[in-house]
């Protein structure tokens, strides 16, 4: 699979079928590159990373994944520095 960008990753996990266990997401995603602000990770590795044993959805998936992100990796487009 290609490098997908974060802001992009929904065309990359519904091609998932939900409900799906973190192990098979994880083995799915591990050829997938993901794009981030302040450089890439393996998708993969990143939903291996999760708490989670298993997902409902794909927001779900999707929100684990923020929670497994470093705060910079997602980076704040929206603010300029010095706001906060």
């Amino acid at each position: 699979m290609p490098d997908v960008n974060l802001s992009r990753i929904e065309s990359v996990l519904a091609d998932l079928e939900y409900p799906v266990t973190n192990d098979h997401a994880a083995s799915e995603l591990a050829d997938v590159t993901l794009l981030l602000a302040d450089g890439q990770r393996n998708l993969g590795d990143l939903v291996a990373k999760s708490d989670s044993d298993r997902f409902v959805s794909m927001d779900d998936l999707q929100s684990e994944l923020n929670n497994v992100l470093p705060r910079e990796a997602v980076g704040e487009p929206y603010q300029t520095e010095g706001e906060g």
